[in-house]
């Protein structure tokens, strides 16, 4: 299971166009659409394995995806985005800006929650402000702030109250959102699943209970039915949903099975019809075996290990790297993975927002070589035969996780004489131990919110909420203002590259690939597409009958 997990690029719109007349939305919507001559089956009927137990289906409250795979079919926000990414129209049927700052939304008329009551711009301007109260203490809190909403920054760090931030309500159905300076990309963080509205009067009634089956009022195509920890969620259609039309699925079943072998099992049993992933092992014989079945495709995301840099020995540069240059990155990506994943050697994948970035100088030594400077940095540091390093290696549980820890921990011990000790904890404990800071070296993954790099690089600026290592370099903070502030793509990739560069001497965290999306579909499961943020949406989906 992967962390985080969410949505695409903006749709390119020319800077020239926005900054001298009203534009005004005009995309083409998509859901299901069934091919002449197809015939549906009887029962429109979905049940998808989701990896993991999820930690809430609070918007505000998680973080990754297999949260926002459940909360993408339950709400809906502004704007959504296709396949490709790009932007499209949702609860929001048109926008306008004429400087790229100030934006207007325009809700579509008549729309309305799951339980027939209004969905207005007022519901929008609550739900941001509760995001980025810190009284929520939401993961996702330094969002808004990286899409440099009015005061964002400010209110994340105590200077204003969250009424402050840069959105209201004009009237029932028109919303405007300013920001502190013009954002190419902000349609596509727009699409993020932590900004969907949700009902100011349903979280006002029920309180911290406004999730559970039979209070959760939703605004996307599908409700929530029932819930069983453990064992499995269901929801079923949502005839007020506004786009109904085009939803062919009646329900959908969510398993949070977290063995990849268990979740092939029953794929083969029938029991699954999307699988959440193909376990390594069983890559070669499943493709052999069920041909078209497996569906892989690359999508913008990094697997990682996280190191607590406010926690000895990790506060110290040359442990970090060392750590870093002693992983055949290669051996895990074509050796315990195996499905097209390749060796990272920076945080951003290549060509996420146009942008690939230069490896590392060290990405063209010898293992033996990196594995040399690797021994020095550590003896430098005051550890070796007689004071070895020794900590602990964090996952949450997964076949996958597993094979992976056990490889890097075996690599660390031969190359460097290192002991790293196996921990694993369930999603939500391990999300627990993460915030609490009290681990030493963590598994960890993003997944794009969108098409560009500072969806990665972000995650690492000092005091963002998502900065998991706690990691703070001036520097770094910079490189990262100077590519927003420039106006030339190439100024803005010197910067991203300078950032990048950064990361590889400092050594946060420790990049080990960058994904592939691979998943078993059954046959009859009609309107699946790949997608580069590896987003599956339900209201998509048909049953071919079979």
């Amino acid at each position: 299971m992967t962390i985080r997990k969410t949505y695409g690029s903006f749709k390119k719109i020319p800077l020239a166009l926005l900054l001298s007349a009203t534009f005004m939305a005009s995309y083409t919507t998509y859901a299901a659409t069934v091919p002449a001559g197809v015939e549906l089956a009887a029962k429109q009927e979905i049940t998808r394995n989701n990896g993991s137990e999820p930690a809430s289906l609070d918007p505000h409250k998680v973080e990754s995806d297999v949260e926002f795979n459940i909360l993408s079919d339950l709400f809906a926000g502004l704007v959504t985005t296709d396949s490709k990414g790009d932007a499209q129209p949702s609860l929001a049927g048109s926008w306008q800006t004429k400087d790229n700052k100030t934006w207007v939304f325009h809700l579509r008329p008549g729309i309305v929650w799951s339980d027939g009551s209004p969905i207005t711009a007022q519901d929008v301007v609550f739900s941001w402000q509760r995001l980025i109260d810190p009284k929520t203490a939401s993961p996702y809190e330094s969002y808004l702030g990286s899409m440099h909403v009015l005061n964002a920054a400010d209110i994340i760090d105590g200077k204003k109250p969250a009424d402050q931030l840069g959105i209201k309500a004009l009237d029932k159905q028109t919303l405007e959102i300013t920001l502190d300076q013009p954002l190419s990309y902000f349609l596509g963080m727009l699409a993020h699943p932590s900004l969907s509205p949700i009902s100011q009067a349903d979280v006002e009634k029920y309180g911290d209970k406004w999730t559970q089956p039979g209070n959760l009022v939703s605004s996307g195509p599908f409700k929530l039915d029932t819930w069983t920890v453990n064992e499995r969620i269901t929801a079923v259609r949502n005839p007020n949903y506004w786009d109904n039309a085009h939803t062919v699925i009646n329900k959908v079943t969510y398993l949070p099975i977290a063995s990849g072998t268990a979740d092939v099992n029953r794929y083969k049993a029938g029991e699954i019809d999307i699988t959440y992933t193909v376990p390594s092992p069983l890559f070669a014989s499943l493709k052999k075996e069920l041909g078209s079945q497996v569906h892989v495709s690359p999508y913008l995301a990094v697997y990682y290990y996280a190191m607590n840099t406010q926690k000895p020995p990790f506060n110290d540069v040359r442990v970090r790297k060392a750590l870093n240059l002693a992983i055949d990155k290669s051996i895990i990506a074509d050796k315990v993975l195996g499905q097209g994943q390749t060796p990272a050697w920076h945080l951003s994948p290549d060509n996420t927002g146009g942008f690939t970035f230069a490896k590392p100088k060290e990405a063209s030594l010898t293992q033996e070589q990196r594995n040399a400077e690797a021994k020095k940095l550590l003896t430098e540091a005051g550890f070796g035969p007689d004071h070895p390093l020794k900590f602990n290696l964090l996952y949450n549980t997964s076949e996958s996780h597993q094979r992976i820890a056990i490889a890097a921990a075996s690599m660390w011990k031969k190359n460097l004489g290192v002991d790293a000790v196996l921990q694993n904890q369930e999603w939500k404990t391990m999300l627990d131990t993460m915030h609490q800071g009290t681990y030493e070296v963590v598994r960890y993954a993003w997944i794009a919110d969108y098409n560009e790099p500072s969806t990665f690089l972000n995650t690492l600026r000092t005091g963002n909420s998502e900065n998991t290592p706690k990691f703070s370099n001036a520097a770094y903070d910079q490189a990262l203002n100077d590519a927003l502030k420039a106006t030339d793509k190439a100024d803005v990739g010197k910067a991203y590259q300078q950032a990048e560069q950064i990361l590889t001497e400092q050594s946060p965290v420790i990049p080990l690939y960058h994904y592939v999306s691979a998943r078993l579909v059954k046959p009859y499961v009609g309107g699946f597409n790949d997608s580069l943020l590896n987003y599956i949406y339900t209201k998509d989906l048909y049953v071919i009958k079979h």
